[in-house]
């Protein structure tokens, strides 16, 4: 009898080639019959998808039926998979059933389908590139080619904006190490948000520059200071009335007399009294990978942890970045009016913290 066969052995009589044909014939038709069973099971809905699963797995086994059937199998089990979110096996899946039928239309839609929800734009349009090939006028596979084309162009736009986000940091980056200015751990970003400098076409940096009244817990903030201008400039464009709405104001001869607030008993909040300073000997300087990525927040590129230089990737912060300027012997220094903001940010002594705070 042919079930007595030894694995691998030629059937040597009529009766075990005969058992042999029976034998095929019944897994062909429990083949045959676990396909229609796993079809009526995905029609039942999300419940049965699990049985519908098992019957197309236990079809495949039987190794009953042609290539061509066992595709639509694979291509079946795929379906299933799709929409159970399960799109690596979905892939998987249809790969095999086009390997076994390159004919399987729905083979391939399903590839580009799972190849889609996998992120896997190049392979998601070959596929249904490929399945339009076999049938043009398909209308599921042309949306689903145009749906990924879409999806390709919004990714290439995005790259572009990550690459030129990424260059505009290193570009910042460069110029504040021409200059050498020191970075460290932004303070003030409750007070300021992501505001970070910008370097113009002309490579003139322009900062973003928080005054801090502590005295008043109040604070100005320029939102453009260039690196050339004086700080008396921008004190002078400063209105200190509009913290103070209800101050009282007396015009002697050409001037504009702010008259004191009620709290400000000895008028000490006028023009002519505001002094700067900077804190000098404090924070912790940061090493390029760590100021790029700090520039990159609020950016499309914020998700980069790479930059594309293997120098900049490789540096973490070294003894000489860690160092605190001063060993932490912070003192508080008189800025000149007079001055540019950049003689000031190059004092060797100064960490900007993040943004200039004075």
């Amino acid at each position: 009898m042919a079930l007595l066969m030894e694995k691998g052995a030629e059937p040597q009589t009529e009766s075990e080639l005969a058992d042999l044909d029976a034998i095929s014939a019944l897994k062909e038709s429990a083949a045959i019959e676990l396909k229609e069973e796993g079809n009526k099971y995905v029609k039942m809905g999300k419940k049965h998808y699990s049985q519908a699963i098992n019957c197309y797995t236990r079809a495949i086994n039987q190794k009953a039926l042609s290539d061509t059937e066992t595709s639509i199998l694979f291509s079946n089990r795929a379906h299933v998979n799709l929409l159970l979110g399960n799109y690596g096996r979905a892939l998987s899946d249809s790969e095999e059933a086009i390997k076994l039928s390159p004919t399987n239309v729905k083979a391939f839609y399903r590839a580009a389908k799972a190849s889609l929800s996998l992120s896997k734009l190049v392979e998601a349009k070959a596929f249904s590139e490929k399945g339009l090939a076999q049938n043009p006028d398909n209308e599921e596979l042309k949306k689903l080619n145009k749906q990924i084309n879409l999806q390709i162009s919004e990714f290439q736009q995005r790259e572009v904006q990550v690459s030129q986000a990424l260059k505009t940091a290193k570009d910042l980056v460069s110029a504040i190490e021409e200059r050498g200015l020191k970075i460290g751990k932004a303070l003030f970003q409750e007070l300021t948000g992501l505001k970070k400098p910008i370097l113009d076409k002309d490579c003139i940096l322009h900062w973003p520059v928080l005054l801090l009244y502590a005295e008043v817990m109040s604070s100005d903030f320029i939102e453009d200071f260039c690196e050339t201008d004086m700080f008396s400039a921008h004190l002078d464009l400063i209105s200190f009335l509009t913290h103070f709405s209800d101050q009282k104001i007396t015009k002697i001869g050409e001037k504009m007399i702010a008259e004191p607030l009620p709290w400000d008993k000895e008028n000490a909040y006028t023009r002519d009294a505001i002094e700067l300073y900077y804190e000098a000997g404090s924070g912790v300087c940061l090493s390029k990978k760590e100021i790029i990525s700090n520039f990159l927040q609020g950016t499309v590129a914020s998700h980069l942890d790479t930059f594309g230089d293997d120098e900049t990737d490789a540096v973490k912060s070294s003894p000489k970045n860690m160092s605190s300027v001063g060993n932490n012997r912070s003192k508080w220094v008189k800025v000149n009016e007079r001055r540019t903001l950049h003689a000031v940010l190059a004092e060797s002594n100064l960490v900007i913290p993040g943004i200039p705070g004075l």
